[in-house]
């Protein structure tokens, strides 16, 4: 369904009707228009804490971009950033300068105690009124977990709090930011996460936080067809979010398994077709469902790279009005399935190495909701499940959940026009998200070059001011 408001208050009268009024004034996300799009384009700036760990590895990754590199100086606490290599240019911060950043990146690994973060207060205080419309800020740390001292802990614990509140303060803007923080030594798997936080994929993904562990390698990937000779099921994938997983996967060089029941399957092949995949008429709660969709990708493919748990319901009633049926088929459908699936093709082997396995949360099994007990318990064992599993998958096989917030679709566009409308302006970006914003983050996690992005949540919800 279309946002009307947000049409209106970017014409002229309706921006200084908004303005007069005190309502919020959503800028028009910027979102990928092709494949081969440039990650980054116009002027970033890149910093470093003293001691910095990754800003070679930032410079260089930004220094083979289409974008103009510039280096923070004039700083004492900045001194590192020249790290980022000769292709990134100085730039006094003590001197004025109108440039509009497109991105700021900042290397805060090397922070180790709470007087380190003026580093912070140095680099993004003259920079940050600077951001350009659709802007990026990428904050870069050492996970708190590893930390030995606990001064360095806490340097690094606070930098998702300053994090997110720099997203709630540009916001307005349509600019996002997001922290990633990396375990010892695993700088170099920075890049597949970098480039997707800076890129127009991540337009709706703001104040997330990434936990990037060690992994052994990082292969080379085409970026324009990172996911070529891959082979991905997607359930629930005949409209909606699903279908726009399917059709992301697959312009990234996945074939495409779509799964749903078989009163959907009109729409499936329709979907389907269209990328040439193969559909698949399952009830993913059928005692045989697992062998069913096992035995389909052993005797067309052989193995299968790729596992989106996408399929979902919604049978909502207040805890004390619902019906027990209501409560079996929501947990059967969003949690029980996936687990039984996973443990057939896992069990099986045709899971194959180097495997993704994504799961759909959502912020309602964050912060709960009002009428969806059910629902809310199934999304948030979700994240438990996810969580646990991270810890026991080998062969480099990932595991990772997306959490969507509002996210325009029919379902949303059939809730009350007042529940609608909240639930598109109460985040940093006063705007409901795409389909697509969730298939890009998707299609992120699936990269052959993420595998150090394991047992994370990330939410797609814009920044919602609902739950953490």
């Amino acid at each position: 369904m279309s946002d009307i408001y947000l049409k209106l208050v970017n014409t002229p009268v309706g921006k200084t009707a908004a303005q007069t009024l005190g309502l919020p004034s959503p800028v028009p996300l910027k979102r990928l228009k092709r494949a081969d799009q440039p990650f980054i384009e116009g002027d970033v700036l890149v910093g470093a804490g003293n001691g910095g760990k990754a800003i070679a590895v930032i410079g260089g990754v930004l220094g083979a971009s289409a974008a103009t590199l510039h280096h923070a100086s004039g700083k004492v606490s900045l001194e590192d950033s020249s790290k980022a290599g000769n292709k990134a240019k100085a730039l006094d911060l003590a001197s004025e300068n109108t440039t509009k950043f497109s991105a700021l990146v900042f290397d805060a690994t090397g922070l180790k105690g709470p007087d380190d973060l003026r580093a912070l207060y140095d680099f993004f205080h003259p920079t940050i009124k600077k951001l350009a419309a659709n802007a990026r800020v990428v904050v870069i740390g050492q996970d708190p977990a590893t930390c030995r001292k606990a001064p360095q802990a806490a340097a690094q614990q606070a930098l998702e709090g300053f994090t997110r509140a720099v997203g709630k303060e540009i916001g307005k803007k349509g600019a996002t930011a997001n922290l990633l923080w990396i375990a010892p030594n695993a700088e170099k798997q920075l890049e597949s996460s970098l480039r997707f936080f800076l890129s127009a994929r991540s337009a709706y993904v703001s104040g997330q936080v990434v936990r990037i562990g060690k992994t052994t390698g990082t292969p080379t990937t085409n970026p324009v067809a990172p996911l070529a000779g891959k082979v991905a099921l997607v359930t629930g994938a005949s409209r909606g979010i699903g279908a726009s997983i399917a059709q992301t996967l697959s312009r990234d060089g996945a074939t495409v398994i779509g799964l749903d029941i078989e009163p959907a399957m009109e729409e499936l092949e329709k979907v389907t077709n269209a990328i040439k995949g193969k559909s698949l008429a399952c009830d993913i709660t059928a005692a045989d469902a697992p062998a069913k969709i096992a035995n389909f990708i052993e005797k067309h493919f052989g193995g299968v790279d790729l596992v989106i748990h996408n399929a979902g319901i919604t049978r909502d009633k207040t805890l004390g009005n619902m019906p027990e049926h209501f409560w079996d088929m929501t947990i059967a459908v969003n949690l029980t399935a996936e687990e039984h699936i996973n443990d057939e093709l896992m069990g099986r082997d045709l899971l194959k190495e180097n495997g993704r396995i994504v799961c759909i949360s959502s912020i309602s099994g964050i912060a709960g909701n009002f009428g969806q007990t059910n629902y809310s318990a199934a999304k948030s064992g979700v994240i438990g499940y996810v969580e646990a599993m991270a810890k026991q998958v080998k062969n480099g096989v990932t595991i990772n959940v997306v959490a969507p917030g509002f996210i325009e679709t029919q379902m949303t566009a059939a809730m009350p026009m007042t529940l609608r409308e909240a639930g598109r302006r109460m985040n940093s970006l006063s705007q409901g998200g795409q389909p697509v914003d969730v298939a890009e983050t998707i299609a992120w996690y699936c990269s052959p070059a993420s595998g150090g992005v394991n047992g994370n949540v990330v939410r797609v919800c814009g920044q919602s001011l609902i739950g953490k």
